[in-house]
């Protein structure tokens, strides 16, 4: 007996194309008018785009400018010219120019997230420079906004995006909290140390930045005031090189690379920014040593790894720890307990090693040219050797992987979820950078959804940056 379709209801034939690849769903769609309907349903879209992506920000479809259809065709082909990165086809390449020293560090003051409106944005850089001066950039017109008057060489820099305060602190101690949109200097607070590390975030409508120093001290300021809230002697006369908080910022790590046998902090945020009577911060200690990289993941605030120094001091080794506070009567305790380790195959001491995190579960670490993935079990998932030359800094999100090396190009992976062997990270394209006659390799990368960008090292002392964005 022939089958009719026309005598399906149309929940029924809705189901039916939920089970439809989007061509396929395009293509049902000219069918007839019925059927058109059907393949037209926002509920149909949604659910594609909920099931690709699990999180989307289309509360501006909803205003009439645009269809779950169209956010999901839209994301979809941006993704497919991330994967593919043809020069001109995919992406424009610009050249940022306008400092004249060592660029130490770029951030995102307005950037795009894989959970937010990524066609109405416009991606917003900021750069920081031995030349003493901060420049935000356009970097899909390739402009400047503004860049702020000079002063000492700049050490660092961080970004509060709630607040668009951006943070910095130069070689004499001084740290400046600036205006993101204008570049105006809103407050400043003179620590006693240069080449302070910060951290900017907010906790519990609480704005705070921290900053470590090169004596071993951390200090808690308000934002945007700079008032001080808190003073600890974390490693005395060892420099705070790490300075991490956990996804929920109820946690703040901190460690040294310069003590080999000082075991890195955990403290309590809530102590930091609402200190006790006498001053004193709840924090425990790791007991590793060595350690030279840090991270929490993503989506388990409680749960950090570490790279640090074996046992036999010959190879370097990877742990898990569990973070959990313990309250009694009295007191409260932070309580750290290691749950998996592994070695990584380093021989010595390897200060340059870079390590993030994806979801719960996923490590990447870089070391030398060579990138790797691994599970929380020691499980290596896969390895890559595509640069020529070491690699110098590491960007991750929940759909790729961008590295930077001195071999003058950014590599591209993405992430894939294969049926049987789950969650897998595929080699795609390289970024080119230019000349080595003019350059000695990339420094820094940072990425949003729609862009990335890098700091070239440049060999007249001048360095550049280039943003790679991508068409949508």
């Amino acid at each position: 007996m022939e089958f009719d379709v026309s005598n399906l209801s149309l929940d029924c034939l809705i189901h039916i194309f939920s089970f439809l690849h989007e061509d396929d769903l395009i293509i049902a769609s000219g069918v007839c008018k019925f059927w058109n309907e059907a393949a037209e349903t926002p509920w149909l879209w949604r659910q594609m785009c909920l099931q690709r992506w699990t999180f989307c920000n289309v509360a501006w479809s909803e205003c009439g400018k645009a269809t779950w259809k169209s956010y999901y065709l839209q994301r979809t082909q941006l993704e497919r010219r991330m994967e593919t990165g043809r020069s001109g086809a995919d992406y424009t390449c610009r050249s940022l120019r306008g400092h004249t020293g060592s660029i130490v560090g770029l951030v995102y003051l307005v950037g795009n997230s894989d959970t937010a409106d990524i066609w109405n944005a416009t991606p917003v850089i900021c750069s920081a420079s031995t030349d003493g001066t901060v420049r935000a950039w356009n970097t899909q017109q390739g402009v400047q906004l503004w860049a702020t008057p000079i002063q000492r060489p700049l050490c660092d820099i961080t970004v509060d995006p709630e607040l668009g305060l951006l943070f910095t602190s130069d070689s004499e101690g001084k740290l400046s909290a600036w205006e993101g949109l204008t570049g105006q200097e809103v407050a400043s607070f003179l620590t006693t140390s240069s080449g302070c590390k910060l951290l900017a975030y907010s906790v519990e409508d609480q704005s705070v930045l921290m900053a470590g120093t090169s004596r071993g001290s951390l200090y808690t300021l308000t934002s945007p005031s700079l008032s001080q809230v808190s003073h600890q002697v974390v490693f005395d006369t060892f420099k705070i090189d790490l300075l991490i908080s956990s996804a929920d910022r109820k946690l703040l790590f901190a460690a040294t690379k310069e003590g080999s046998d000082m075991s890195p902090k955990i403290f309590s945020s809530e102590s930091l920014i609402c200190p006790s009577e006498d001053g004193s911060a709840l924090y425990q200690s790791v007991a590793v040593s060595g350690c030279c990289a840090a991270a929490f993941l993503p989506t388990e605030p409680s749960r950090m790894v570490l790279i640090h120094d074996s046992e036999d001091w010959q190879n370097s080794a990877l742990s898990v720890f569990d973070i959990s506070m313990k309250k009694s009567k009295y007191q409260v305790d932070i309580i750290v307990q290691q749950v998996e380790s592994f070695q990584l195959g380093i021989r010595g001491r390897h200060s340059e090693v870079l390590l993030q995190t994806r979801g719960n579960d996923t490590l990447v670490v870089a070391m030398a040219n060579t990138l790797r993935v691994y599970t929380l079990k020691g499980v290596m998932l896969t390895s890559f050797e595509d640069h020529t030359q070491p690699i110098t800094a590491l960007c991750v999100d929940s759909f790729r992987v961008v590295t930077a090396s001195r071999d003058l190009s950014l590599r591209v992976l993405t992430w894939k979820k294969e049926r049987d062997t789950g969650l897998t990270l595929q080699s795609k394209f390289h970024l080119l950078g230019g000349s080595h006659s003019m350059s000695r390799g990339f420094t820094k990368v940072a990425c949003d959804y729609v862009s990335i960008v890098a700091s070239l090292q440049s060999v007249d002392g001048k360095d550049v940056l280039k943003a790679y964005s991508f068409n949508s």
